[in-house]
């Protein structure tokens, strides 16, 4: 299982949220330093892959472009971006600039014709459809907005539209540390043709091996490692990737 770091933007900064919410806001900079500083250090302690999130972008206030394009073009590993891709222009850009993979949201369900187009034009393993859900429904632009589509119904939706690789993230534990939604991501799982990396509540190296033991195929992980819950160095010694 592949262990992911996050790095969430705001501002230019690093933070992290609370559910999503925009007011609950905490930065890291004094700890970790620039986003730039903080991706060369997930790097040297062993990450695969960073997983970075435009928060100004995913509420329509701003984006993060110029720091996501300067830590692509410096630091040397494949690199997922969401947060506020609401056309295919965005993402074509996104993934021009070095950018491994796009996490789709919003554009997802209110455009799904998209995303054969860029999996056509930028590969396979180009796009990641994040499944963001609260009570069952899927939650889009922002969390704000409520969909009809349950977990289960999106799955079976995208992987017909060629979709591989699902980011599933339970809104009500996403920065509780108090364990990820397992119920959730184990039905998830089942789906043969579904990659899935959880995201939201992981607060321990126990945490990660029960989304290990449930066949996950990689974790999200922010707050944890930012709070120092456990470091990076540890998770992977523990649970391998």
């Amino acid at each position: 299982m592949q262990l992911i770091p996050a790095i969430d933007l705001m501002s230019g900064k690093i933070v992290r949220l609370t559910r999503g919410e925009a007011e609950t806001a905490k930065s890291y900079e004094s700890q970790f330093g620039t986003p730039l500083k903080a991706a060369e250090r997930w790097k040297s302690e062993g990450a695969g892959k960073l997983h970075i999130i435009d928060l100004d972008a995913a509420f329509s206030i701003g984006d993060n472009r110029a720091v996501i394009a300067e830590i692509a073009k410096n630091v040397s590993l494949p690199i997922q971006v969401g947060g506020g891709i609401r056309s295919y222009e965005t993402a074509e850009k996104l993934l021009k600039t070095g950018i491994a993979q796009v996490i789709l949201g919003s554009l997802a369900f209110s455009n799904p014709d998209v995303i054969p187009k860029i999996l056509n034009r930028f590969g396979r393993d180009s796009v990641i459809v994040a499944l963001d859900n609260r009570n069952g429904r899927i939650m889009v632009e922002g969390w704000q907005t409520e969909t009809p589509l349950a977990v289960d119904d999106a799955l079976e939706k995208y992987t017909q539209l060629g979709v591989q690789t699902f980011l599933i993230t339970s809104i009500a534990q996403d920065g509780m540390l108090s364990g990820p939604d397992l119920q959730t991501l184990n039905a998830a799982t089942m789906f043969p043709e579904a990659k899935i990396i959880a995201a939201g509540g992981i607060g321990s190296i126990g945490d990660l091996t029960a989304l290990k033991q449930i066949g996950c195929e990689g974790a999200v992980i922010g707050k944890a490692l930012y709070e120092g819950r456990f470091t990076l160095k540890e998770a992977l010694a523990k649970i391998g990737v």
